[in-house]
């Protein structure tokens, strides 16, 4: 049973009049709806997976309207999409995580924007940026100045945000630009509401097919010698329309404030935040309304000097409230206002943080330097005394606690199947030694923090294995990369396995085979299980039966010659192919396949299963692993080994014993990996395996008031 977005689909058919509410990342769904969009295509990712798996859900209404859905491999896969656009007026839209998909997709977004497109093309990227980010510290608008990108930065609120897609399909197609949205999470994730449109049926689609291919035009090939026009293209003809069209549709939002000698030219994502900051600092109502003038940019790229020229003509000062490093946008205004010899006095990164993510503190802290050199008649003194307040609460708490809150770094779902493996492959160092890991993008990079701390380098998804070539002729042990089935899918199978059986490299790969791409919301690959498998496999131990395409046998039909395929709960069998990998004679490549359904989707399988059974008055039987606090020695080991959340300590009910003991707590789902590791790493014998039995039957019930009885009789008085 996969996740349902029953009602996310119902609301994409809402028509004109109708009224939506929800989160920014559907707004958006529903925006590309309306806006007639003839193909959808993307890469599932924090913030904007919901974009595609509701398109995907969906698929009967897309049917309806003639749009194409595709789930796409990686992102330069949906990227390469947007190429039907180049020849024909179809509107398209594709969708990824941040900028580490614009990475993977950077080759197709270059060869896109040098001929241009002829139908709207619309990226729509969920820029995760600052310290809560998932991803490394970059943003996409460089790719945006280098490729000659519109860039799309929309004011979070749900109307304008619609707005902006429907705007940013028609300034592509008026400068012939493909156009990037950048959404933060915040956007994505922000709530409210907007009166809809009725959805438009795109004119050629998949139910009014185009006739006949367009005539061949090499102008319209991304290939010398043409390319070098197409650059000319770009400055002569493409980025002047797009300001044209910008300016005449006012894309950018001016909001006028009493202040007048001073203003904020700010990103449209910041918009919000920008307001709160302000609130601070008295500047600004409950309403939005701001005593300071403010340019919000929803268009980032390309800047339209005569409206950064006419908002900073009279002004003392101008503070640009720019995300991130480099300061693209403030050098870019920076330049347009020395080309035009106005001397107003521009800030940005002197007076704001250079890099990290500008939440209200960090906003209201720059705000306040400005405040106080160009409106020195406004007093500042209760937003000093906020932050000043924020930073002794953060003292006062670590004072109490005795010191800093402890780290909590992420880790492994309870009862995830990938745990056991690192459990595993800790046991198998003390055999073997310590090994050089290259770690991976995926769930079991969780395994970098403690109590495994394994993985010396994460360089893209899928590329671990590639990212042990160059170290592994160096070692004098093999080195091991670990990847994910969706990793392996998504890059590595070319990159990493093709390219070492071309070099003949002596590496060991562990693939973790859980039957989805877990990390970004377990959305179905091309080796998902069945769905009648998943529908009556209720067994963790159970083989992920898979459709016609697995892992092994494209192992197999690429050439690898040593592979092994381990349940990921027997810990002790990991440890013995673990083992036999790094010191087995044979020279080529090593593949393990780490098999076990990912936990969330095996919950989400079995819980209607167990309802159903239980509302039916039938027998229903569950596993439940505890610790014997009498036979527990207090080591600790098992924790150490297994890290698992329900495995925890309680004070020892021994009073002659001082160390706590080991103790399963509620949230245990049956797992057993804390006996598979007590066993494999021939732990202490505390661990004891119960069986939670709802609705017994009459037999099993008499037999338990027997059983009862005779511990009574043999209990002291």
């Amino acid at each position: 049973m996969e996740v349902s977005f029953s009602k996310e689909v119902k609301a994409l058919r809402l028509g004109a009049g109708d009224t939506f509410h929800g989160e920014g990342i559907l707004a958006i769904t529903k925006a590309l709806l309306q806006s007639g969009v003839a193909y959808v295509g993307g890469y599932q990712g924090a913030p904007v997976s919901h974009l595609l798996d509701v398109m995907v859900q969906a698929e009967p209404y897309m049917r309806e309207l003639g749009v194409h859905v595709e789930a796409c491999s990686n992102e330069a896969s949906a990227a390469a999409m947007l190429g039907a656009s180049i020849h024909y007026p179809l509107r398209g839209a594709v969708t990824w995580k941040s900028i580490v998909g614009t990475n993977v997709a950077a080759d197709a977004l270059s060869n896109l924007s040098s001929p241009g497109v002829k139908g709207g093309a619309l990226i729509v990227v969920g820029e995760d940026y600052g310290e809560g980010a998932s991803v490394i510290q970059e943003r996409t608008h460089a790719y945006a100045l280098k490729s000659s990108l519109l860039m799309l930065d929309p004011r979070p609120e749900l109307g304008n945000m619609v707005r902006m897609v429907e705007a940013g399909f028609a300034l592509s197609e008026a400068s012939n630009m493909p156009a990037i949205m950048e959404l933060r999470i915040r956007a994505c994730h922000v709530r409210g509401s907007f009166v809809c449109k009725d959805n438009v049926a795109p004119a050629l689609s998949t139910k009014s097919l185009i006739a006949e291919p367009a005539a061949f035009d090499y102008a319209r090939l991304a290939h010398p010698p043409v390319t070098f026009g197409h650059e000319k293209l770009k400055v002569a003809q493409r980025i002047p329309a797009a300001r044209a069209f910008i300016q005449a549709n006012r894309l950018n939002e001016f909001f006028d404030g009493k202040h007048g000698d001073v203003g904020l030219i700010v990103q449209g994502g910041l918009h919000n935040t920008l307001i709160r900051s302000l609130q601070q600092l008295g500047l600004a109502d409950a309403f939005g309304s701001s005593d300071v003038p403010i340019l919000a940019l929803n268009v980032t790229y390309p800047l339209v000097p005569e409206e950064i020229t006419t908002f900073c003509i009279g002004k003392r000062a101008v503070l640009v409230l720019e995300e991130g490093t480099p300061e693209y946008i403030e050098h870019d205004i920076l330049a347009t206002l020395h080309r035009q010899d106005i001397q107003t006095a521009l800030h940005g990164k002197d007076l704001l943080q250079a890099a990290g993510e500008y939440n209200v503190e960090l906003m209201t802290s720059g705000l306040t330097k400005f405040i106080t050199r160009y409106l020195s008649q406004l007093s500042v003194t209760e937003a000093t005394a906020w932050l000043a307040g924020n930073t002794q609460r953060r003292a006062d708490v670590a004072k109490q606690l005795g010191g800093p809150l402890p780290a909590r770094p992420p880790g492994f779902c309870v009862g995830c199947p990938e745990r056991p493996v690192f459990a595993a492959l800790k046991l198998a160092q003390q055999d073997v030694g310590p090994v050089h890991i290259s770690a991976d993008i995926g769930c079991h990079a969780l395994a970098t923090f403690e109590p495994f701390s394994s993985g010396h380098s994460i360089l893209g998804y899928g590329m671990s294995l590639a990212s042990s070539a160059g170290v592994s002729p160096m070692m004098n042990r093999r080195v091991l990369a670990i990847m994910g089935d969706g990793g392996f899918w998504h890059n590595g199978l070319l990159t990493g396995v093709q390219s070492s059986l071309f070099n003949g490299d002596d590496s060991v790969l562990l693939i973790m085979k859980n039957g989805y791409t877990s990390a970004t919301g377990t959305q179905d690959i091309i080796s998902t299980p069945d769905d009648e498998v998943k529908a009556s496999a209720p067994d963790k131990h159970q083989s992920l039966v898979h459709r016609n395409t697995t892992i092994e046998s494209t192992l197999t039909g690429l050439g690898v010659k040593w592979m092994r395929t381990v349940h990921t709960y027997r810990v002790a069998e990991m440890r013995k192919v673990l083992d036999e990998a790094f010191t087995t004679d044979f020279a080529g490549l090593k593949v393990i396949i780490a098999e076990g359904e990912c936990q969330l989707e095996r919950q989400r399988r079995i819980k209607p299963w167990i309802a159903s059974l239980l509302k039916a008055g039938k027998r229903v039987q569950r596993v439940k692993y505890g610790v014997d606090e009498d036979v527990c020695t207090g080591d600790h080991a098992c924790i150490r080994l297994s890290g698992c959340p329900t495995l925890t300590l309680k004070d020892n009910p021994d009073p002659l014993k001082v160390d706590p003991v080991a103790t399963v707590i509620d949230g245990c789902v049956g797992c057993g990996l804390c006996g598979e590791n007590a066993h494999a790493a021939t732990l202490c014998p505390s661990f004891y395996r119960a069986e939670v039995i709802r609705n017994p039957r009459w037999h099993e019930r008499l037999i338990h008031a027997v059983r009862g009885s005779v511990l009574r009789l043999l209990q002291p008085a």
